[in-house]
């Protein structure tokens, strides 16, 4: 695979015109220099161009190795392996000059990868001072990646900057990554090998750019990124497929337009270029940094990896899972060196926004998720945070514990703890529940020497209220509520701002989860009878300003797999909204099901494919907002459900509907076009919009019940959801 992958990056290079692919002397990617640290134990494989059938030479350890470059200039060998140790040189000859590296050390080498956290550097970090101090390491070997993007896979030699290895040295250390530094320290003092770390990181990276095409191959979760990749590859059919029927349509428009012409008649402007096949180039964009700041160092043997990242993909929760799995499994695809180890950083504690508490913690669950991903492991860290700053400075503790970590599970040493207390288990009985924990060394401790504090639980209604906790042993705690006699489900530190007490005796804290079972039920029916017989298909709390064009609709409860292959005979939807110290108001529409799409049925983002101007029958409404009309099986409903911006022309003719003010019969609005966005349920003979809510592709949305009294009367340009204390909307389903 790895062969295969290097001819494909070459031929890439090619067509994209870089310069220097036909060397006349033998030339290595940059990742190969002096003072380098190659992977100890392990083949080492060696490559890089040369003339076209040059013979290369590599002596390392007094060990050589040959190989003789392809029709392309292409060579590559692999050298024996070496025990850890060095100096050592390696020279590579070909025809006519020759290559020397110097000072190579052979021990173990560890990719140091994410966004900012990674990226941190040492002289900013907590005791910097100190830690300089004591940087003067020649054990320890330095390869800092420049920042930089690639619509290919590019060869090393073609960075903007031109990194090497460095030894590390105060000066040299005082840039590089923070975590990566303590990490490696810690390492190298426990195994008394060299240790080589290469930081490859970018502050406010998503995990997708870092992603290789490949791993996003065969996940089905993923496959609208998978899609979006191969629409901006030239050399996949999807890319060929929508080229060619642009070409078609314009080569249509200008016979068209040549006959439009001759016949002096207007013509319509050209089609446009699709924007699906332009090329990925954003940093933001997937696969565009692994590229060009992981690739062009595959297959150079690495040990395995660390990865501080999530800030940036908060709001995906349980899809990480799935990015988190296209990563490391492209990663590994790659590399060919197996299964590699793969350790990360939890998510600290970080105030992202009163409108989004539950967004973090979600996030955290998800990453402890990715530990059944195989040789993986986590730390947690929800005790060294800073809830006014997302950059924690104590990287020391974070470093540490990655090399604990390491030396446990990859390197084998016997040690007692490596992990803070993980709940395993809960038992219910007579208002308390008993949690069992794992991972509790010499025993549950509060870190504090206070009570335990961000325990919640709930009952049979499924509503989570503050509980008390109490250690009645060393691995165990009892927790209760006043009131809550059935307890379901347990969780804990379930707040962005949640720096819990709970540890063991070693100083690891506990991260967020969930225990037991939440029940999902039909609170609205207890309230609003017209729900009765009602299961919520999804709820979102609905944050001021969302971004559902570019991150996943974070619904709080998503029942769609549950569901699926189900028949549903009809959709509601509620929407309850209130303003600090008033009532809370809500409107309650249920109808026919107009699709059998589950995905459809909630906010229809381009990535549902959702698009519904229609009209809808046996419309029930309830509602306790003044003005609104209310009763069963009524006539006269409409939906207008895109994701794209629109206008106020009647397009669909909607009775009674006004082409100049935004009201229940708009018009222009696309399946496919990322814009303003509309999910409005109306009843066009009544002259009322319901249900309202627009613009959440991007900025600040806005919601509404009942006709805007001022402005438009479905809400547009209000941008009003700052008003609201509490936003909420429940899609609902009736199955057959």
């Amino acid at each position: 695979m790895v062969r295969r992958w290097l001819t494909r990056v070459a031929v890439l290079a090619v067509a994209m015109g870089v310069s220097g692919i036909l060397w006349a002397d033998p030339t290595l990617p940059k990742i190969f220099s002096s003072n380098m640290v190659m992977q100890r134990d392990r083949p080492l494989p060696v490559w890089g161009m040369a003339a076209p059938g040059e013979k290369i030479s590599v002596q390392l350890a007094g060990q050589s190795e040959s190989a003789t470059a392809d029709a392309q200039g292409r060579w590559q060998l692999r050298m024996p392996a070496q025990q850890a140790g060095g100096p050592a040189v390696m020279i590579v000859s070909g025809a006519t000059a020759t290559v020397r590296f110097e000072n190579i050390l052979f021990g173990d080498v560890w990719l140091c990868s994410g966004q900012s956290n990674m990226e941190w550097r040492t002289k900013n970090s907590d005791n910097a001072a100190e830690a300089l101090a004591a940087a003067q390491q020649p054990q320890i070997r330095l390869f800092d990646v420049t920042n930089n993007k690639a619509v290919a896979p590019l060869p090393l030699t073609d960075f903007e900057k031109s990194p090497r290895w460095l030894e590390c040295t105060p000066e040299t250390v005082a840039d590089f990554s923070a975590v990566g530094y303590f990490f490696g320290v810690e390492l190298q003092r426990e195994l008394g090998v060299p240790i080589g770390l290469i930081s490859s990181s970018w502050g406010g990276t998503r995990i997708e750019p870092w992603t290789p095409e490949c791993g996003f191959a065969d996940i089905n979760e993923l496959a609208d990124i998978r899609q979006k990749v191969a629409l901006a590859n030239p050399t996949s059919a999807l890319y060929q497929a929508r080229l060619r029927q642009y070409l078609a349509d314009t080569e249509q428009w200008l016979t068209e337009a040549r006959q439009a012409l001759a016949a002096e008649k207007p013509i319509l402007t050209k089609p446009d270029y699709p924007k699906e096949i332009v090329p990925l180039s954003g940093n933001r964009e997937p696969t565009t940094l692994f590229n060009a700041m992981i690739a062009p160092m595959v297959p150079y043997a690495i040990c395995g990896a660390i990865w501080y990242q999530g800030e940036s993909n908060r709001h995906d929760g349980p899809l990480y899972f799935y990015k988190k799995q296209a990563l490391i499994g492209g990663w590994r695809q790659l590399w060919g060196q197996g299964d590699f180890p793969f350790y990360w950083v939890q998510l600290a504690p970080y105030n992202y926004g009163a409108s989004q508490p539950y967004v973090l913690p979600r996030m955290q669950v998800a990453q402890t998720s990715c530990e059944a991903i195989a040789n993986t492991g986590q730390v947690v860290i929800n005790d060294v945070g800073n809830l006014k700053d997302i950059h924690p400075r104590d990287k020391r503790t974070v470093g540490k514990r990655l090399a604990t970590l390491a030396l446990k599970k990859h390197y084998g040493q016997d040690i007692a703890v490596w992990s803070g207390p993980v709940c395993v288990d809960m038992t219910a009985a007579a208002g308390k529940a008993r949690l069992r924990f794992e991972h509790v060394g010499g025993g549950l401790v509060a870190r504090d020497d206070k009570p335990l504090s961000h325990f919640e639980l709930c009952g049979a209604k499924g509503i989570f209220v503050p509980a008390e906790a109490a250690i009645v042993g060393a691995a165990e705690l009892e927790v209760s509520a006043a009131g809550v006699e059935q307890i379901q489900a347990v969780r804990f530190a379930w707040d962005q701002l949640a720096e819990p007490n709970l540890m063991n005796r070693e100083g690891w804290p506990a991260g967020p989860f969930v225990v037991g079972e939440v029940p999902v039920t039909n609170d609205l029916q207890e309230r609003i009878a017209e729900a009765a017989g009602y299961h919520p298909l999804y709820v979102l709390d609905i944050t001021e300003k969302t971004n559902y064009h570019n991150e996943p609709v974070p619904y709080s409860v998503d029942r769609s797999k549950e569901f699926g292959g189900m028949t549903v005979d009809r959709i509601g939807y509620c929407l309850e909204l209130q303003k600090e110290g008033q009532p809370l108001q809500y409107v309650f529409v249920s109808m026919d099901a107009f699709t059998q799409n589950l995905a459809q049925m909630g906010v229809p983002t381009v990535q549902s494919e959702a698009f519904f101007q229609c009209q809808v029958t046996n419309m029930t409404i309830a509602s306790n907002v003044s003005g609104v009309p209310v009763g069963m099986n009524l006539s006269g409903g409409n939906i207008e459900f895109w994701p794209s911006n629109y206008g106020p022309q009647n397009q669909a003719n909607i009775p009674n509907a006004s082409s100049s003010k935004f009201d229940f019969g708009d018009g222009g609005g696309k399946a496919k076009d990322k814009g303003y966005g509309s999910m409005q349920v109306h009843n066009y003979e009544k002259k009322c919009t319901l249900i309202a809510f627009n613009r959440w592709g991007s900025g600040t949305c806005e919601l509404g019940l009942g006709n805007n009294p001022q402005g438009n009367p479905d809400w547009t340009f209000t941008s009003n959801a700052g008003q609201y204390s509490l936003r909420r909307l429940t899609v609902l389903v009736q199955l057959r």
